[in-house]
């Protein structure tokens, strides 16, 4: 359950900073030797602390890994998904106040792998002594708590200043980075970080780096537009030469045009479409033809509703995945965070949970049942035929698994 604030910055207002980092310290010295601290700090950290700690982080000199090639970087940069315009957004945003403090911009893909470096030469030179380059692992299980790593955990920004740092020396640094998404399916992309020494170390950055990764995933939507809009040319003619109901979507299930169908914006689809008919929560069984940039999804014959068996799986870090298995076939579906939790959450209460208490599962706060209906809105567009409401559950007659 995730109940850190998305702008928490390191320092409390009016903190003195070395302040701060002589009582953080204390705290983590007294962690690490297995002693409870006398001042406790801040949630976010104090569970990072705990994952370094269990993956056998070593709080000296973090995990010993060596950067992938500079081959492996430059195919993680054409692969990792952030787009030219966004990359552009990313840079144009942050290097120059970056150089101007005394910073680093650091672009990491979803696997933690450093890929850009930009920012003040100087602490270039710290970087490298601390093995903070192009083609290095910046993840929690590597070098323990820092913005990077506890960001991809946590799927917000983070701020992490001087011995919140989980490694000893990473405490003469402060860092805060926010995670880039797909804004086509909310799959994680990776995450931008602004790092420099610790008395540079100011809370409006977090701010600053969490509006600059949300301007670079505006121009990733802009780009999908874009690749819509072509579909969509595609899709009107051929269309216009189909009676009945029929559908022409992208690979990741948003919708150029339809024929016969009420207005939809995006329905799910599996994994992998690796044959000419399958079942889709939205429409039953369906046959798929492929489309440049696309696919043309046909409603079959409605048959006999079979039982079908549901498996939440969430035992994969930032892969969660619901999968439906019925007498016709299985089909997986990728969920966002928020989905697999509620969608555990239910797996695990048959009996259902009213909106209430879905609030405080995921937020620990009741009064928040507008977000959660929302959400639940999202999960029954997508797969209405196996979620109730009042309360929501998934439906009686389905066999449903979790998997942690």
């Amino acid at each position: 359950m995730r109940t850190h604030r998305l702008d928490e910055a390191a320092l409390p207002v009016g903190t003195d900073p070395r302040q701060y980092a002589h009582a953080v310290a204390r705290a983590h010295d007294a962690v690490i030797g297995g002693r409870r601290p006398a001042a406790r700090p801040r949630q976010l950290i104090v569970e990072s602390w705990r994952r370094a700690r269990n993956q056998g982080v070593n709080p000296d000199h973090g995990a010993e890994s060596r950067p992938v090639s500079a081959g492996e970087v430059e195919r993680r940069r054409a692969t990792c998904g952030i787009t030219d315009d966004a990359l552009l957004a990313l840079r144009g945003g942050l290097v120059p106040v970056a150089e101007s403090a005394g910073h680093i911009v650091v672009i990491v893909d979803v696997e933690g792998k450093v890929l850009w470096r930009d920012g003040h030469p100087g602490v270039f030179r710290r970087a490298d002594r601390l093995g903070f380059v192009e083609g290095a692992c910046w993840l929690e299980n590597a070098v323990g708590t820092n913005a990077i790593g506890t960001a991809l955990v946590e799927g917000v920004p983070v701020q992490v200043h001087s011995a919140e740092h989980y490694v000893r020396s990473h405490h003469a640094w402060t860092c805060a980075a926010a995670p880039i998404r797909d804004p086509r399916d909310g799959r994680l992309l990776g995450a931008v970080d602004v790092s420099g020494p610790a008395d540079t170390m100011h809370p409006s950055t977090l701010a600053l780096v969490r509006a600059v990764a949300g301007l670079a995933e505006a121009k990733l939507r802009d780009a999908h537009r874009t690749r819509l809009d072509r579909l969509r040319a595609v899709a009107a003619p051929l269309l216009a030469k189909i009676d009945g109901q029929a559908l022409v979507v992208d690979p990741n299930g948003w919708v150029a045009a339809s024929t016969g169908l009420p207005p939809l914006d995006r329905i799910a689809l599996p994994d992998r479409l690796d044959s000419q008919e399958g079942w889709l929560p939205a429409f039953g069984a369906c046959s798929f033809e492929p489309l440049p940039e696309g696919i043309l999804l046909r409603p079959c014959a409605p048959d006999a509703p079979s039982v079908a068996r549901v498996v939440v799986d969430v035992r994969r870090s930032g892969r969660p995945a619901l999968t439906v298995h019925r007498s016709s076939g299985s089909w997986t579906y990728p969920l966002s965070g928020r989905h697999a939790e509620i969608l555990l959450d239910l797996a695990e209460n048959r009996a259902g949970r009213t909106a209430a208490e879905l609030a405080e599962q995921l937020f620990a706060d009741r009064t928040r049942t507008i977000t959660v209906r929302a959400e639940m809105s999202r999960l029954r567009k997508r797969f209405g035929d196996l979620l109730d409401h009042r309360p929501y559950r998934f439906l009686a007659d389905l066999e449903v698994t979790a998997l942690r």
